[in-house]
């Protein structure tokens, strides 16, 4: 009964994220921050970044696999299963029911406007759980110059226009990352010597 109990918890917290979430999955960072490591207690603050890695190193979409992470952490497989139908259900539904009066419903003016002021709150959310998740990085050199080198390329993307993938990049930040770890071990062990 106690399992039962801790799984329903899972789907209806998640479920809550999902509906109140616009945006997609890095909107969602914020709410599943605080509804995870603050409210719940179930995870440590530095423990979502770690979240963040693991979903977006992962294929499919980082909201359905931070909730699949989370709920198998929490809750077990079953655990993970409630977290992510949880999750996805309002999206399914909403989905659904936007798409039967989609053209009827963007033509009202209010509505339109309305999208243009979620649009602005989201991107909001997203600058606002970038800062939360660079709080919890070390401030070292080796982090800033990551996170340097990876705003100026994505600067370059941008006003370029160029089609790169993020997978690249997460590519790119593991090599750059198992390198640097090489290098200190080395150098550890020649002083040592």
């Amino acid at each position: 009964m106690k399992k039962f109990r801790l799984w329903l918890t899972l789907f209806w917290t998640f479920f809550k994220i999902g509906l109140f979430t616009f945006g997609g999955g890095y909107a969602m960072i914020p709410l599943i921050q605080a509804e995870i490591s603050e409210r719940k207690k179930w995870m440590a603050p530095e423990e979502i970044l770690d979240i963040v890695v693991i979903a977006e190193s992962t294929p499919g979409p980082i909201s359905v696999n931070a909730a699949t992470y989370v709920g198998y952490r929490v809750g077990g497989v079953l655990g993970a299963v409630f977290a992510t139908l949880g999750l996805a259900i309002p999206s399914l539904v909403i989905i659904y029911v936007i798409s039967l009066f989609l053209n009827q419903f963007m033509s009202i003016q209010i509505v339109a406007n309305a999208f243009l002021g979620i649009e602005a709150a989201i991107a909001v959310l997203i600058t606002s759980a970038a800062i939360k998740l660079k709080k919890s990085i070390p401030n070292d050199g080796f982090n800033v110059t990551i996170i340097l080198l990876i705003v100026l390329t994505l600067l370059v993307i941008n006003i370029f226009n160029w089609n790169f993938s993020s997978i690249y990049l997460i590519i790119i930040g593991g090599i750059v990352g198992i390198v640097f770890d090489l290098l200190a071990r080395k150098t550890k062990k020649e002083t040592k010597i």
